[in-house]
Formats: structure tokens, C-alpha cells, sequence
């Protein structure tokens, strides 16, 4: 027998939870001419109480309406936007009530889809950008490099760089941001595709005229010192004009950088004649091993438009270096075509320029624990931490 003190049906329940979230969220989403800041703020408690016990229908209702009001309290917003992203993705698309460090945090916490979806806002806070560059997936990383809403600060870029080393496909997005500096781009270069070298030959190499003509005179005072100093030696390689090293053709058994590479194509290009037309080029041998053992080829046709080698010797580089000049059609070699075409659009000043900052960066701060596993990511001392060398040649040559 039933117990006549238990119901048989329970009264219904919920009405008033209902409509309490509802009016709730009607407060919330006055405008700010209608609502006091205080009492809205007071109901924001109130709701995100309530949203705490509430289903995933209420949670995602409550993100559309609020979708567009930049007003509702931070912590509400803050909240919603690491729901699922069923629900957060109504606040994340737009709603600009999110400031940097609501972001990173709803990067930090939330999903891949939360985090493409802040790649995709309309404005990135430069915090985000730094986050998503170090942290976030590949996807990722490329919608924030599409959206010139992003707003990257040299640190994100300086991430992505050496991200790009092992995720190569970012490397065509990355050149396209106007954040890109020479440091970046000459480092990146390395590891870069034809089409990316060849717009980071045309976008981000400057001749140095300037330059040059400013610090003329010093290099006047450095000869009277003898060149002493190291730090102003160091300095002064990069801005040098003359790109050929003189005082190594009196000492060379080729009476020319020319007469070398014809050596090259003669008997072979081995260790020792590449040391001897590094040094014909100004060259040091780290930098000059680097360009002749790069797969990619470019380096060779800055090398000979840089130092004044004519047209003609670059096939007799080419073949020095046994790489083939024609395909098994008769055609001309895909490779050495784009090499070609980089010779032909670079001028000798700007090529000069590349190969002056190669060899500053690459070999002034060159040192063989760089080759050692982890050394990339070993602080140092100030000099390794702000240094463009130091860093470009941490990037170029450590693993």
C-alpha cells in the first residue's frame, strides 16, 4: 500500500528558475543608458551563479544574447568564453568586451576551436599574438598570420621565426607580415622555399648607401688604430662597401675569385677550394660553407652578383659545385633557372648588403657548441639574449 503522505506526482518545478534567468538576463542585456553599472554588475553575479547549475541550452542562449554587448561583466563574459565551445564561440567570434588577458587565458584553458576562433577576431592584443605564436597549434598559428587584425609584437615574431624552422609551411605567411624585420628574414632565408627566398631578397634588403656614407670616415680612424678595437672591427664588416678581400688574392694561387670558380669546374669544388673562394669573396669559411652547401642555390647567385662575378660564371660555379644545369629533356634545370633569375634581379649594392650581413651575423657570433642539442635554447648572458647575430646564428646553426 502506498504511503498517503508521498504524492503520487510531484508538483512542477523550475517555473521560477526560469523566468529568473530569463529577467536576468534582460538586465544584462540593457543597454548601459538604462541600467546602472552597479546593478549590473550585481546581476552579473547573480546570472553566473545560476549559470553554474544551468544545462548546455541555457549556458549557449545566454552567449547569443550576449554575443554582441560589450557592457555584460567581465567575469560573466570570462566565463562563457571557456564553456564548450558550442557556447563560446557565440562571445569569441566578436564580442568586444574581451580585453588581452581575458584572452590568453581562454588560449590557455580552452580548446584548438576556442583558440581559432580568437586567431580569427577581428583584433588580436599583442599578449595573444605572443601566446599563440609560442603555444598554439599549427592551424592556428596560420589563421593569426592571415589576419591583419593581429597585432604581433616583436617577440611573437621572433617565435614564429624559430618555430618556422621546423614548420616550414609558415615560413611563405610569415614573410608577408609587415612585422618581419631584416634579422628575421635573413635568418628565415635559410630554411625557406625558392618563392619565399626570393621575396625576402626583394622586400627586405636594403642597399646601405646611407649608411656607408655616414660612418665613411670612420673606417679612416679604424686603419690609423690598426683595427684594434674588436667591437668597432665587427661593427664595420657590416657596413664596409667593398666586398672582395684583397690582401687574400695576393696570398691565393688563383689570380682571381673568377679563376677560381673556373678552377671549381675544372677539378671539382673539394674543402679546400671552397675555403680559398670564400676568402677570395670576404667571406669567413663558416659563412662561405654555409652558401656552397645550401640546397636551395641562391646564396651562390647573391655570392657572385655581391663580389662582381659576371653572368657568365655562374653555370661554371654551378657546374664546380657538380649540380646539374639541364634535366634529362635537354631542358634547363629547374633549380639553377631560379638561381639565375635571382642573379638577374638583384642589384650588386643590395647583394652586397646580403652577404655583408650573412657573414657578420653567421660567423661573428659562430661558435661550435652551437652544433650541441639544446644549445638554441640556452640563456647565456645579455649579449645572447638581445644580439640579432647571436641569435641568427643560434637559429641558422644550432639543433
Amino acid at each position: 500500500m502506498e504511503d498517503p503522505i508521498e504524492p503520487l506526482t510531484p508538483p512542477e518545478t523550475g517555473r521560477a528558475r526560469n523566468a529568473l534567468f530569463r529577467r536576468l538576463l534582460d538586465l544584462i542585456a540593457m543597454p548601459a543608458s538604462r541600467l546602472a553599472h552597479q546593478d549590473r554588475h550585481m546581476v552579473g553575479d547573480i546570472l553566473l551563479d545560476m549559470l553554474f547549475h544551468a544545462e548546455e541550452a541555457e549556458r549557449e542562449m545566454c552567449a547569443r544574447r550576449l554575443a554582441m554587448h560589450r557592457e555584460a561583466p567581465k567575469r560573466l563574459l570570462r566565463y562563457l568564453g571557456q564553456c564548450s565551445f558550442q557556447v563560446a564561440r557565440h562571445v569569441l567570434e566578436a564580442n568586444e568586451g574581451y580585453d588581452a588577458c581575458d584572452l590568453r587565458e581562454i588560449c590557455m584553458t580552452g580548446t584548438v576551436d576556442h583558440r581559432l576562433m580568437i586567431a580569427r577576431r577581428k583584433l588580436i592584443p599583442e599578449s595573444v599574438c605572443e601566446y599563440i605564436a609560442e603555444f598554439a597549434e599549427l592551424t592556428v598559428v596560420k589563421d593569426m598570420l592571415t589576419n591583419n587584425g593581429a597585432i604581433m609584437p616583436e617577440q611573437a615574431i621572433d617565435k614564429l621565426v624559430a618555430r618556422s624552422r621546423d614548420d616550414k609551411s609558415i615560413c611563405p605567411l610569415l614573410v608577408e607580415r609587415l612585422e618581419m624585420k631584416p634579422s628575421h628574414a635573413m635568418a628565415m632565408f635559410w630554411w625557406s622555399d625558392a618563392a619565399t627566398r626570393r621575396k625576402i631578397l626583394q622586400r627586405h634588403v636594403a642597399d646601405r648607401l646611407e649608411v656607408i656614407d655616414t660612418c665613411k670616415d670612420v673606417f679612416e680612424l679604424a686603419a690609423e688604430e690598426n683595427w684594434a678595437d674588436p667591437v668597432a672591427r665587427k661593427a664595420l664588416q657590416l657596413i664596409e662597401r667593398r666586398q672582395r678581400n684583397r690582401a687574400a688574392i695576393e696570398k691565393s694561387p688563383y689570380d682571381s675569385l673568377e679563376d677560381a670558380i673556373n678552377a671549381s669546374a675544372l677539378n671539382g669544388m673539394d674543402s679546400e677550394l671552397a675555403q680559398e673562394i670564400g676568402y677570395l669573396a670576404g667571406l669567413k669559411p663558416v659563412t662561405a660553407a654555409k652558401i656552397l652547401s645550401d640546397k636551395g642555390g641562391e646564396g651562390i647567385a647573391v655570392l657572385c652578383k655581391g663580389t662582381g662575378v659576371k653572368r657568365d660564371f655562374l653555370p661554371v660555379f654551378w657546374a664546380g659545385l657538380r649540380r646539374p644545369l639541364e634535366t634529362e629533356d635537354g631542358e634547363i634545370d629547374p633549380v639553377f633557372a631560379m638561381v639565375a633569375e635571382t642573379y638577374e634581379i638583384l642589384t650588386v649594392a643590395k647583394a652586397q648588403t646580403v652577404l655583408r650581413y650573412w657573414n657578420w651575423s653567421l660567423s661573428s657570433a659562430f661558435k661550435p657548441a652551437m652544433m650541441k642539442s639544446g644549445y638554441a635554447d640556452a640563456p647565456a648572458n645579455e649579449e645572447a639574449e638581445f644580439s640579432t647575430a647571436q641569435r641568427t646564428a643560434r637559429l641558422v646553426f644550432g639543433r
